[in-house]
This record gives structure tokens, sequence and C-alpha cells, in this order.
């Protein structure tokens, strides 16, 4: 009897850190299994530190080098001097370079953030949420850019997401946060264990040195003992999205 094959899985992020907080241990396990795993990312400009930083986290969860769409943050124009931020780009040029991505790397699942843009609820997260479902759908359209290359259309797209049983535990770490975005817990499709790649994750949010040394969410995570750890970022909870197929209570193409 064959075994099928461990679907390959593109994560698209809005900046250098999300992906290791939102889905490191996801592309760390889907790394360990042999899939083609890699990573998107909306902001920062090749050059920069963080670009540089984000390679480091990649490196560290087998994804591969960063692939950057090169627009500036909202919050940082030195994150790429000479281009628009992500917010101000027109949308459907956005859409277009995240297609070609797409079609370039093939990916069975894509990973992005959810609606809310994850819990802090950044104007950037919840563009490329909104970038990535239109261009999952744009993707496997022939006639859609087709200067961006073959189609090709993902078969699941999730979006990484928190229940609200989760988040007393989180606001306990993040301090007083006035909003934390999250779901009812209902509407999460895929929980997933990672604790066997946990050491993999959070040396991957390290390798974000900067922010580490800004007192950012990984600054954070660097000062929190191991069971902390260990309960807080030992799960990563998804929202398998309709664009790219029925909604079901699976995570089969998560949990290889």
């Amino acid at each position: 009897m064959s075994v099928p094959p461990v679907p390959s899985l593109l994560g698209v992020f809005a900046h250098p850190d999300d992906e290791s907080l939102s889905a490191g241990g996801v592309l760390a396990r889907h790394a360990a299994a042999g899939a083609r795993t890699g990573v998107v990312t909306a902001t920062w400009a090749p050059g920069t530190p963080r670009a540089a930083e984000l390679a480091d986290a990649l490196g560290l969860l087998g994804a591969g080098e960063p692939r950057l769409l090169g627009y500036a943050d909202a919050r940082v124009p030195q994150s790429a001097p000479d281009a628009v931020r992500l917010l101000d780009a027109p949308l459907d040029e956005s859409v277009r370079r995240l297609v070609a991505h797409l079609r370039a790397f093939r990916p069975d699942v894509v990973v992005t953030h959810d609606a809310y843009g994850g819990l802090p609820g950044h104007p950037d997260h919840v563009h490329t949420h909104r970038l990535t479902v239109l261009a999952v759908q744009a993707a496997g359209l022939e006639r859609l850019y087709p200067d961006a290359g073959e189609p090709w259309q993902p078969r699941a797209l999730y979006c990484a997401t928190h229940p609200h049983s989760a988040v007393a535990g989180l606001r306990d770490v993040i301090g007083d946060v006035k909003t934390l975005y999250s779901v009812p817990d209902a509407q999460v499709t895929a929980a997933v264990d990672v604790l066997p790649w946990l050491d993999r994750k959070i040396a991957a949010v390290l390798a974000h040195r900067s922010e580490v040394e800004r007192g950012a969410v990984p600054g954070v995570v660097a000062g929190l003992p191991g069971e902390s750890r260990r309960r807080l970022f030992g799960t990563e909870w998804f929202i398998r999205h309709p664009t790219a197929g029925p909604v079901g209570r699976t995570q089969s193409e998560l949990t290889v």
C-alpha cells in the first residue's frame, strides 16, 4: 500500500516573525515529514536586517529562502525605503505578485492570517489575509494574470487564529493589551499539537533578534520559562477557509 505524499505547504504572512509565531510548528512539522515548505512575506525589502533574520528563521524551520513581496510595513517606513506601504499598494498588483509566488511554488496547502489579523489585529495582517484569499482564488484561473505563470489551485487554505479559550493565558504573558482578537472555539477546524517541534519553533522566533531586543512578542517569548512556552505555544489553531474547498472539521492536511 503506497503512502500518500505529504502535502506541500506555503505560508503567507505580513511581517518577518509572523511565520514563526503563527505557524512555526506546522512549518517545522511538514518539513520534518519531507514536505516542500516555504513562506511569502508581504513586507520588508531584501537587504534589510529583518529580512536577514527571516532567512535565519526559515532555515531553522526548513522553509527555504525568503520570498518577499517587498512592500513597506505600515508603521516602519525604513522596512522598504523605495517601496510603497503594503496598505497603499494597488490591490490588483499585490494580488498578481502573490499569484506569481503561488504558481511558482505550487503548494497543496496555504496558511495565512485570519480575518482579524490574528491576536493584535495589525492592519498589515488583515490586508495580507485579504490578499491571500484573493490570490488563492485567482491562482487557479488561467485567464487571470496569465503573465504570472501556469495556473495552480491549492487544495486548502488555512487561517491561523486563536480560540477564545486560549486568550486568558496569553493575556497573562502579553500584558494589558486593550484588545486581543480571537474566535469562538467552535470555529476552529484544526488544533495542531506542535510540541515535538516546539524547540525549533522557539528558536525560529528568537532568530528575529531585532524584535527580541526591542521587547516585541519574540522578546516576551525569550523571557518565558520552558513550561510557559509549552503551555502557550505548543498548539497552533487554524480555520479552514472555504475559498479552496468545502469547510469541514478536518485537520488532515496539517497533521502529517
